[in-house]
């Protein structure tokens, strides 16, 4: 795995793919790899083919929260807001202290123009982990889009 990792590092994509591929043939239903190949398919641009590795997750565990985390992440990526949320819904409804879900969350509110929700989620958390940049940077996107709304 840390050779994985080192190659997506790396930005050798299509090197991680090949190696995810030669576990999956020896493991095929190995989720972890599964759902890595899909994030891999996704910073290479092939979000259809990582939506098809996160479908087949959830087809065996329904409840996995990284595999419907990264669909709706997925699914955002190719302006499907809403579907994106109800992924995160989903995965909030299985466990409702995910950090990253409700910042996902927050950002496809965000594109759907709903910034007060979008703040909410935001807030909701940095409440769980005060130090998740991603949320912390949106959240001051989405105040200053706010405030210039309302001038």
């Amino acid at each position: 795995m840390n050779y994985t990792y080192d190659l997506c590092e790396n930005g050798n994509y299509g090197d991680a793919i090949q190696y995810f591929d030669a576990i999956l043939r020896r493991d095929p239903k190995n989720i972890k790899i599964i759902i890595d190949k899909g994030v891999t398919l996704v910073n290479l641009g092939r979000s259809d083919e990582a939506l098809e590795c996160y479908n087949n997750v959830l087809e065996a565990e329904p409840a996995n929260t990284d595999a419907l985390i990264n669909k709706g992440a997925a699914l955002h990526g190719k302006c499907h807001y809403r579907d994106a949320i109800k992924c995160y819904d989903i995965a909030l409804k299985i466990s409702s202290d995910l950090p990253l879900a409700l910042t996902y969350k927050g950002l496809s509110l965000g594109e759907l123009g709903l910034l007060e929700d979008a703040i909410w989620h935001f807030n909701k958390a940095l409440a769980i982990d005060k130090e998740l940049e991603l949320a912390i940077n949106n959240r001051k996107t989405a105040l200053r889009l706010l405030e210039d709304k309302k001038i």
